[in-house]
């Protein structure tokens, strides 16, 4: 029997099943579902944590949702602290918009945290665990587990009136989680 004479007898069966238009639908649908990225909270730095060095938010709480996105991610953890009054801060904040490559990397890699110091608070409280801060910004690197692995002053990753992407590029590959 062809399939002219089973459409004939049975018009819901003039396809094979593997042919039918809402079957290939189904598949189709189902195949591109499963090519969409899925974006799992430890991948979404946004989730609570800071955008601005705010004086009003408490480090320490901030610091604990970092670490538990890294745990999650396979990631570390970078502090930044500095505050709104601070031109390098910004002038970092700039860097990393007008270079994506390093913006990803770094997103790929760390969990970004901004810790406010200035005059309003120096949360001294949550700075006393780290080694001593000499300028600003300062960038503290930390395992998953909170372990400090590296203190930076970023004076080092400055060229003339902005960041240096060589020097950045190679601060973030070597203190990148293993």
């Amino acid at each position: 029997m062809d399939a002219s004479t089973v459409a004939r007898i049975r018009p819901d069966m003039a396809y094979p099943i593997s042919y039918r238009p809402s079957t290939r639908r189904r598949f189709l649908a189902l195949a591109v579902a499963a090519c969409v990225p899925v974006r799992s909270f430890a991948a979404d730095d946004a989730v609570g944590l800071p955008f601005e060095y705010d004086p009003a938010r408490d480090p320490a709480k901030d610091l604990d949702v970092a670490l538990r996105i890294a745990r999650a991610a396979g990631r570390n953890v970078v502090i930044i602290v500095g505050g709104e009054w601070c031109s390098w801060c910004h002038i970092m904040d700039r860097f990393f918009s007008a270079n994506p490559d390093l913006k990803r990397y770094r997103d790929a890699n760390y969990v970004w945290l901004k810790v406010n110091w200035s005059a309003e608070n120096h949360n001294d409280a949550f700075l006393r665990r780290y080694p001593a801060i000499k300028g600003y910004p300062h960038i503290f690197v930390l395992d998953a587990s909170g372990r400090v692995l590296h203190s930076q002053d970023t004076d080092e990753l400055e060229a003339k009136k902005n960041y240096d992407p060589a020097a950045m590029r190679a601060f973030l590959v070597k203190w990148a989680p293993r």
